[in-house]
């Protein structure tokens, strides 16, 4: 098996307009074989979506067909049996960024919050996530958000807390920015509708205005990534072909610069085609029967 800097040097000059899809098949097989840093897991199987309690059986199954493949997980919250995937995840030897899903209902944040603080506490957690996109969502005020950001960072000294949205939320939004240790940055040129072609240059510009927001604070990318089947939105085409090329693009410019960054995601989902469309099934590296895609 190549090395990832062997992997590097050869995609170097690689012309994706040259390349047959089974040549890029190639290159995407290589690129994943070498490891990248971080998936998105998706514990649901065909029928199951948020509600579905998760078995421990079903989250082992599932992490073993991607622990090759990754170094750290990123799970989106701490009830209904994901709060399993974080220790599964260790067991497994791979780290972890873990996240308490917040939305409209209190009662199931205050779950969310304490067994974040029971998985850190246990040692599951490498990195906490206090919310994903609620912000964006508008499902909490920020003085909410912020109440539950600085009681986890209070109980949880010596591990990075952070807070999960799109970009642009951490520049517009700088008491937030500054209650986080680290900023968990979700960056998708596909839903601003970029072509494909300019994707990686959007991307930077996405990472950069965190960087700059964050004044020397770290970011990691906790989501980016492309479908492979669906309707087009404005200028950002789903296709097998795309898929591979931007899988490549993105993780050969985070080996290169040294990003930490969270693929989206693992497997397909079925259920997210309610709030995305038809093309919210379609993000997975492996299909929804746990397969391979793209070789």
């Amino acid at each position: 098996m190549a090395t990832k800097s062997e992997v590097l040097i050869a995609l170097a000059g690689v012309d994706f307009k040259s390349l047959s899809t089974k040549e890029l098949q190639s290159v995407y097989k290589e690129m994943l074989e070498t490891g990248i840093h971080g998936m998105c897991f998706s514990p649901y199987l065909e029928g199951q979506g948020p509600g579905t309690i998760i078995t421990e059986e079903q989250i082992r199954q599932r992490m073993e067909i991607i622990q090759p493949y990754t170094k750290w997980i990123r799970s989106f919250s701490c009830t209904e049996g994901n709060e399993n995937i974080p220790r599964i995840a260790h067991a497994a030897g791979l780290k972890t960024l873990v996240g308490a899903w917040l939305g409209t209902d209190k009662r199931m944040n205050e779950k969310e919050i304490q067994n974040l603080i029971a998985l850190a506490r246990e040692g599951s957690v490498d990195i906490a996530a206090v919310g994903n996109e609620v912000m964006y969502r508008k499902d909490l005020s920020e003085e909410e958000l912020l109440d539950y950001l600085y009681r986890v960072k209070h109980e949880l000294p010596g591990i990075p807390v952070g807070y999960v949205d799109a970009y642009y939320e951490f520049a517009k939004r700088p008491r937030i920015t500054e209650a986080c240790d680290v900023l968990l940055a979700n960056c998708y040129p596909f839903w601003e509708g970029c072509n494909l072609e300019y994707s990686l240059l959007y991307m930077k510009d996405m990472y950069n205005r965190a960087v700059r927001a964050g004044n020397g604070k770290k970011v990691i990318i906790t989501e980016t990534g492309w479908p492979d089947k669906g309707t087009p939105f404005g200028g950002s085409v789903p296709s097998y072909e795309n898929a591979m090329k931007y899988f490549i693009n993105a993780n050969k410019w985070a080996a290169e610069d040294a990003i930490e960054m969270f693929y989206f995601s693992s497997f397909d989902e079925a259920w997210k085609t309610g709030a995305e469309g038809d093309v919210g099934a379609f993000w997975g590296i492996w299909d929804k029967a746990g397969s391979m895609k793209f070789f």
